[in-house]
């Protein structure tokens, strides 16, 4: 039996993307901050692997009591299977918050022209109304050809209409100038560019409409202020009796490999902080329940000069931990139950 409709107000939209590690999460947390308190705003967070991470590290600093709700779609692109994921849980966030703004991340290896595809297509005309895009790049990667060689790489260029060069403390003149030459020499000048540390940008950034060629745009002007909206909910996946669950995924050149731990596993600060701080992946990112209290981990390697981070957080359900790379670990697994202090 199909559940009561609701009526949903036009709401503005961003869109958030970037290659692996640049700091998407890191931004929306620093606009989250200046979010209007009497506003409510919706996050939309995919994630490469299948243990979500991101919506757990935003939860734990922002809550639904602020105003901000948060929902994740983990397991890669959200618009496979003709986008039936993004729209199953972009519908029950949106019908769940009424948000005022809604900022969506995709997996920094997704596509982000078919997620502007999804949000623009009729299922959600008058509905969405997409304002700047905003792709931030470390410019230290565009010596890499896994970077500028990678299509969604290209893809998070073209659809910007506000590039954010983020974590330019770590910069060297050289490389400012690389991202400057890079924009010119694919007629990219008009593409507003913004250097930032840590995500820390301005929120009018993101305000007006997307100027990124789009057919669907013109429609939202002309809209019904609100439309009618169904779903049929998603069961989540509990954690068995073990106490844990482990999970993997690989596409666009790269693996990945997660936990969840049920809550009643409480790690030791200290021996993770060590564990977590000598991974060799490209991205880790983690939520742990530990016998200090709850922080969140984030890891990003860039030719080894990007530290692990650690913050804290409010209360978690459980622990979890997901690690992208070009080739995974057998000993991780291991090195991660050596870190449980009530064993």
């Amino acid at each position: 039996m199909p559940k009561k409709l609701d009526r949903i107000s036009v709401v503005a939209t961003n869109i958030i993307t970037g290659f692996l590690g640049v700091g998407k999460t890191s931004t929306i947390l620093q606009l989250l901050k200046n979010k209007p308190k009497d506003e409510r705003w919706a996050v939309l967070v995919n994630e490469f692997g299948e243990i979500g991470i991101d919506g757990a590290l935003i939860e734990g600093q922002h809550s639904e009591q602020q105003g901000v709700y948060i929902r994740e779609v983990p397991g890669g692109c959200m618009c496979c299977t003709a986008g039936l994921p993004m729209r199953v849980a972009l519908t029950q966030l949106l019908r769940q918050a009424k948000p005022d703004r809604l900022l969506i991340e995709p997996t920094g290896l997704g596509h982000p022209k078919e997620v502007m595809h999804t949000l623009t297509d009729d299922s959600f005309n008058g509905v969405i109304a997409l304002q700047k895009t905003i792709t931030l790049v470390d410019a230290r990667q565009l010596s890499d050809p896994r970077y500028l060689d990678n299509e969604t790489f290209q893809q998070q260029i073209a659809i910007a209409d506000v590039i954010v060069a983020n974590k330019q403390d770590l910069y060297s003149s050289s490389d400012k100038s690389a991202l400057e030459n890079y924009l010119q020499d694919h007629s990219l000048n008009d593409v507003h560019l913004v250097f930032a540390e840590q995500g820390n940008i301005d929120p009018a950034l993101f305000k007006q409409s997307t100027v990124v060629d789009n057919p669907k745009t013109e429609q939202f002007e002309n809209s019904p202020n609100t439309v009618e909206l169904n779903l049929e909910a998603s069961p989540d996946t509990s954690i068995p009796e073990c106490g844990f669950i482990k999970s993997f995924n690989q596409g666009e050149g790269y693996v990945s490999v997660g936990w969840r731990f049920a809550s009643h596993f409480i790690f030791d600060k200290n021996k993770l902080f060590v564990f977590l701080s000598g991974i060799q992946a490209d991205r880790m990112k983690a939520t742990f329940i530990t016998n200090s209290g709850e922080f969140g981990y984030n890891l990003t390697r860039y030719e080894l000069t990007d530290a692990l981070t650690e913050i804290p957080l409010q209360e978690l359900d459980e622990s979890r931990i997901e690690i992208i790379s070009k080739e995974l670990n057998a000993d991780w697994q291991q090195g991660l139950f050596d870190c449980i202090s009530n064993k």
